[in-house]
């Protein structure tokens, strides 16, 4: 054994959002709408470009 010996550990624990957040937080609830807002831009883009080559 030296003087310079080092007994290190070292640990890495992974964490996810949903580890983190509970279901019924309101976090997720935004997010949902969030995420139901952007689907319904996405669907009334395509329909007024669909309307506009129609005509």
């Amino acid at each position: 054994m030296t003087k310079n010996q080092f007994n290190e550990r070292e640990q890495l624990e992974m964490l996810t959002i949903d580890q983190l957040i509970s279901e019924d937080h309101l976090v997720r609830k935004l997010e949902s709408m969030q995420a139901m807002l952007t689907f319904a831009a996405m669907n009334l883009k395509k329909l007024a470009t669909w309307r506009w080559q129609a005509a």
